[in-house]
């Protein structure tokens, strides 16, 4: 498996910087080159992840800022798909199906209610 990126770090590549800005690279080298990639680029949504795989531009996605942002970015991702994952026995009692607190502490994700 490749992962595609410009690199983002020189002035004269000239990429506008934006949700999923690194993907037709990958999407590109994935049809041309007939290998398999993942995408990159500030993925940071599950449903934007998702389409890009559904899609076909990339056969898996990576995030980077996303995890450095929230740790538990995969869980949180399942929960807005409606996909059940598992996770180990230690943290269970924080998944918001039983945690009554989780709708508290994040209002904005309309978990565990």
């Amino acid at each position: 498996m490749f992962g595609f990126s410009s690199g983002g770090i020189s002035p004269q590549a000239r990429v506008q910087v934006e949700p999923g800005y690194q993907v037709p690279f990958a999407q590109t080298i994935r049809r041309d080159g007939k290998i398999t990639v993942q995408a990159v680029g500030m993925i940071a949504d599950p449903h934007q992840a998702e389409a890009i795989i559904a899609k076909g531009r990339a056969d898996c996605v990576a995030l980077a800022r996303g995890f450095l942002d929230d740790p538990r970015w995969s869980w949180h991702a399942a929960d807005a798909l409606g996909a059940d994952i598992a996770c180990p026995p230690q943290y269970a009692r924080s998944r918001p199906n039983l945690w009554p607190g989780a709708a508290l502490a994040h209002p904005h994700r309309g978990v565990g209610r």
